[in-house]
């Protein structure tokens, strides 16, 4: 395993901020760590030839100077599913292009953190979808998931999900997204790991992963990663 697949059981559970922890961290063991983002969507000016939001939180946190075209390959303007925004710019998502920047990266870095956009099931192109993304890069996956009610269902369809699509799942990383934690986010964890036989990672002692006043900044997020999950740390770092 020289890199991971961040997903999520939806959009908005904190992957960028997630994978940017781990980044920092494994940075801290001395790996040299590169990221990749495939696709972003939501981008207000794509033609600039710039990191997009979630691409330069995760290279601000590797330190690194790849170039956008290979950190970031397709920057779209609607905040949709990937293969959605860019028929609405009249433009073809190349699996080809970003297997290239793939590699390129690869040959750069001694361990990449690729995030996704959404869930499994979300279009990347015409040919493939989220999972189908992370199965032609090779890469395991680390789902991000919420920790409260709907948690058990989100988590338990994105593995099977998973495993339907021949994928390797590192883990599962919860997040706390409550200041008072409910009886949900108390049992949810270990139903999770039940159902699932997937390794939990987690909860996260974080809120919420916003841009809202108040929400955790970078260190913050850092520090909160590596209490929750060490041994996540400790895997990747062995296996980079």
């Amino acid at each position: 395993m020289r890199g991971i697949f961040i997903t999520g059981t939806d959009t908005g559970v904190g992957k960028t901020f997630v994978g940017a922890a781990l980044v920092a961290l494994l940075r801290e063991r001395g790996i040299d760590v590169g990221v990749m983002k495939p696709a972003e969507t939501g981008v207000e000016d794509p033609g600039t030839p710039l990191y997009s939001e979630d691409a330069a939180r995760l290279v601000a946190a590797a330190g690194v100077e790849d170039p956008p075209d290979l950190v970031v390959p397709y920057r779209l303007r609607e905040p949709l599913a990937p293969a959605v925004a860019a028929e609405l710019e009249g433009r073809t998502i190349s699996s080809e292009a970003v297997l290239s920047a793939y590699a390129e990266l690869q040959s750069r870095h001694e361990f990449l953190i690729v995030e996704g956009a959404g869930g499994l099931a979300v279009p990347f192109n015409e040919d493939l979808n989220m999972a189908g993304l992370a199965g032609a890069l090779d890469l395991p996956l680390l789902v991000v998931s919420p920790t409260g009610l709907g948690a058990i269902n989100g988590s338990v369809l994105t593995v099977e999900y998973a495993r339907a699509h021949g994928l390797d799942i590192v883990g599962i990383l919860l997040n706390m997204r409550r200041k008072v934690p409910d009886l949900a986010e108390h049992t949810n964890p270990r139903v999770i790991a039940r159902l699932t036989g997937v390794q939990i990672y987690g909860p996260l002692d974080l809120l919420a992963f916003t841009e809202d006043p108040g929400s955790p900044g970078a260190r913050e997020i850092v520090e909160a990663v590596r209490r929750a999950c060490p041994r996540l740390v400790e895997d990747l770092a062995a296996s980079g």
